[in-house]
């Protein structure tokens, strides 16, 4: 199991890891659209060994989330919003007194599908992300029993805003909608989805 981290811990890596994760992201990026000479390839190349080899130093023993020693979870590694993880946008959530939540987020060219648009299933994680997030309650957390999309337009990359509302709750259920927004104003994705809480003694598991 990994060893639970002391607060002292989890605020030293929590200032010291994101500024690196925002490199990655931003190397990740310029890798995909760099048109630097064989010599500067390489060069990057061998530098880029050489920082796996100083991160690869000390790992934890197994991925996935890390704990502190409160019990809370470090979601370090998320896809969504992890701030270790250079494939995250990353997706911060906002949320109104009315229970509406909502993420400005800029997709670039490593989450492209079809030549400067977004891929549609980066578009339906990014909005099952999302329209989750209206139903998680402390303690209770939710899992999406069903995602229904709607393609209306394509998501061109760049600055996008996704965005989601609770129709109803119903019996341990909430039924969520939402949609993806891009710079222009225009609604490029819509979704639905129902997202179940289990009974704290079903030992469900997902």
């Amino acid at each position: 199991m990994n060893r639970h981290l002391s607060p002292a811990e989890v605020q030293q890596a929590e200032t010291l890891f994101p500024p690196l994760t925002d490199s990655l992201r931003e190397l990740v990026d310029l890798a995909i659209r760099s048109e630097a000479d064989e010599a500067d390839v390489r060069r990057a190349h061998a530098l880029i060994g050489e920082a796996a080899r100083l991160l690869g130093s000390r790992v934890a023993p197994h991925p996935g989330i890390r704990t502190a020693g409160d019990g809370g979870a470090l979601t370090w590694g998320n896809v969504l919003i992890g701030n270790r993880n250079a494939i995250a946008p990353p997706l911060r959530v906002h949320r109104d007194d009315t229970g509406k939540v909502w993420a400005d987020l800029v997709l670039g060219a490593a989450y492209e599908g079809p030549p400067g648009l977004v891929h549609g299933g980066v578009c339906a994680l990014v909005l099952d992300h999302i329209l989750g997030a209206t139903a998680h309650r402390p303690g209770e957390p939710a899992f999406t029993g069903t995602l229904t999309l709607r393609y209306v337009a394509p998501t061109p990359l760049g600055a996008l805003r996704a965005e989601a509302w609770v129709d109803r709750d119903d019996r341990g259920k909430t039924f969520a909608e939402g949609r993806l927004i891009d710079a222009a104003g225009t609604v490029t994705v819509q979704a639905e989805g129902i997202f179940i809480r289990p009974k704290a003694n079903s030992g469900t598991r997902r």
